[in-house]
């Protein structure tokens, strides 16, 4: 009985039907499209791209020599301390060689900002201003001081004769600062000794003076056409227009009447 049950439980399992779980479909991954090669650039012309972009942002220069045929004037007779000053001095007013090179001309190239370099100081030296001419930006402190013994005074004036600052200079050593004002041409005088003359051109644009050989030199402009003016304290000349190339010198000859 036991077997015939057996039997009959192992007949019925073997008709039965097992179900396997069906495993769905793992989806497709999508593709990565491919990333198209950058064409390589040469090396010259990457060379090339660089040089143009430093080249463009590498200044110019002017360089020039300033001139006249005008001649210096007859020494100045000196009235008064002769022991310390002399019987006579230079009229630094028209200091010009024998080519006609001239010095103490102040060139400004309008519109290109920049403060002038170190401090401006005046000396009096042997009943002289020196240096003759300077430059100093807006405001700035002008120091004015003596090697000589006797009364120095410095006298600073604006172009339309306002006295600016006036100080007193009895000792040699003695050190006075004073600011210089607003942009313009700025007179010295000693009220002491009447032929001293100085000059103190007062701007925050690009400025040289010419040296004893006529030369001038204005560095690091920016590419571009600007105005160029030259002061001279007795000589005149007209402003002119200055186009400056980048990297490339700009050479003048200015003649000045």
């Amino acid at each position: 009985m036991g077997r015939i049950l057996a039997l009959g439980i192992l007949g019925t399992l073997a008709c039965a039907k097992i179900r396997v779980p069906v495993v769905s479909k793992v989806p497709k991954v999508p593709r990565v499209p491919k990333v198209p090669r950058v064409p390589r650039v040469p090396l010259v012309l990457i060379a090339l791209l660089i040089s143009s972009f430093a080249e463009a942002r590498q200044g110019g220069s002017i360089t020039g020599t300033i001139t006249t045929t005008a001649k210096g004037a007859a020494p100045v007779r000196v009235t008064i301390d002769q022991k310390i000053c002399g019987n006579e001095l230079p009229d630094e007013a028209i200091v010009v060689d024998a080519q006609g090179h001239l010095a103490n001309a102040v060139v400004i190239l309008t519109g290109v900002k920049r403060a002038a370099a170190g401090d401006t100081v005046v000396m009096n030296e042997k009943c002289r201003f020196g240096p003759r001419v300077q430059l100093a930006r807006p405001n700035a402190n002008v120091r004015t001081t003596s090697k000589d013994p006797v009364l120095h005074t410095t006298q600073a004036q604006t172009e339309n004769g306002r006295t600016i600052f006036n100080v007193a200079l009895p000792v040699p050593g003695l050190n006075i600062s004073k600011p210089i004002g607003a942009a313009g041409t700025v007179r010295l005088n000693c009220n002491t000794h009447p032929w001293m003359r100085g000059w103190v051109i007062v701007t925050d644009d690009v400025a040289a003076i010419s040296a004893a050989d006529g030369k001038f030199t204005l560095d690091n402009i920016p590419p571009g056409t600007y105005e160029l003016r030259v002061w001279h304290e007795a000589l005149k000349g007209a402003p002119q227009k200055v186009t400056v190339a980048a990297g490339q010198p700009t050479t003048l000859n200015i003649q000045l009447k």
